[in-house]
């Protein structure tokens, strides 16, 4: 590995210390960790746009994990960085969403706004270091500094004060390691990608509609161009043309990040970290491209009215529940239970909700 990728040696370590492991080394632990834990397992029964009755084909939270950490070990691979610390920071970065995707991450944000509000980030790194209960020496995953900073892509300033020094770059203005802020790009990647995917099997997105987004519409002309299309699935070419899509963000990032390496003359991991900017990067020409797919899906399938309608029933499902276990502190799981955080305790249950389950608890209280 590159004298700036994390490793064992230059690693902050864990807040309880504990023995090293003969066969994995600390990330690899770190991985397993996440992998074997509750919070994991439910983001498969979470909404990435579409809710779980929409279909089984579509994205989920664990399947969208899955793709983001393929894609950063592959990045990481080319620029000589840690695999593994950027699989576990993939495999770990939604455990903090809440059931119905981002509607129901703005919903509890609203329900809790005099309550210290609800930042999905913030509640992954709640997720590992508190609420997974797995350990008998110390609370949470006790996970190495590195892979809670990295889970930690945002925080606001009033909540990074109270974290130590986990949160201290979001007060000093600092940078996290190059295997974080891979996959805070791989996370960009997979999503529009994946949901432009989903848009087309949901029948939302048709492809003259895709054709609409000038940089599918390129690549999609340069499929069709070298084959017979006539004689090719629709859906077929769909998918070499997302396919090609992915691998001009992932091979434009990788060359770039390079570039962007060797003309800071970054030499170890505190440069990094002091740096005046993020190094790992798309250029500018393929980031307007990735701005170009983000705005697409806004107006064309995150505001569509079929989405609109899941949108209003998941947050009348939040708002109802939120509401119920306030009003019936009594029949939260003990687990929660934080007498003294009422609030943040039915915050901390219902974002550990699955669509699934929350659906069914509304349901029984009607």
């Amino acid at each position: 590995m590159k004298k700036y990728a994390v490793s064992e040696d230059n690693s902050f370590g864990r807040e309880y210390p504990e023995n090293k492991s003969p066969l994995r080394n600390d990330f690899q632990r770190d991985r397993d960790r996440i992998l074997h834990s509750a919070a994991f397992r439910r983001l498969m029964y979470k909404t990435q746009v579409f809710v779980n009755h929409e279909g089984d084909m579509f994205r989920t939270r664990l399947t969208h994990s899955l793709e983001v950490s393929q894609i950063s070990r592959g990045i990481a691979r080319s620029l000589g960085l840690n695999e593994d610390l950027s699989e576990t920071i993939a495999l770990a970065h939604d455990l903090g969403h809440t059931p119905f995707g981002h509607a129901g991450q703005d919903i509890l944000n609203r329900c809790m706004k005099s309550h210290g509000g609800f930042e999905h980030n913030y509640q992954s790194l709640r997720v590992v270091d508190k609420l997974e209960k797995r350990y008998c020496h110390f609370p949470g995953l006790n996970l190495t500094f590195e892979s809670r900073e990295g889970i930690l892509k945002h925080c606001s300033k009033k909540n990074a004060i109270l974290l130590g020094r986990v949160g201290q770059r979001f007060i000093n203005k600092t940078y996290p390691s190059l295997e974080a802020q891979i996959v805070d790009i791989a996370d960009a990647i997979a999503y529009n990608i994946h949901d432009l995917e989903d848009g087309y099997r949901s029948g939302i997105l048709s492809i003259s509609k895709l054709r609409q987004l000038d940089f599918f519409d390129e690549s999609y002309t340069h499929l069709i161009n070298k084959i017979n299309a006539n004689q090719v699935d629709e859906k077929v070419c769909i998918y070499e043309t997302l396919r090609r899509m992915m691998f001009i963000f992932i091979n434009d990032v990788t060359n770039n990040s390079l570039q962007l390496l060797r003309d800071s003359n970054i030499k170890s991991i505190d440069d990094v970290r002091n740096h005046n900017s993020t190094l790992i990067d798309l250029s500018e020409h393929v980031e307007s491209y990735l701005s170009d797919c983000r705005n697409f899906l806004r107006t064309n399938l995150y505001e569509h009215s079929r989405v609109n309608e899941m949108t209003r029933n998941a947050q009348k499902v939040i708002v109802d529940l939120f509401n119920y276990y306030v009003d019936n502190f009594e029949a939260l799981p003990n687990d929660y239970k934080i007498r003294e955080k009422k609030y943040r305790s039915v915050a901390d249950f219902l974002s550990g909700m699955t669509d699934r389950f929350a659906n069914e608890i509304h349901k029984s209280l009607n």
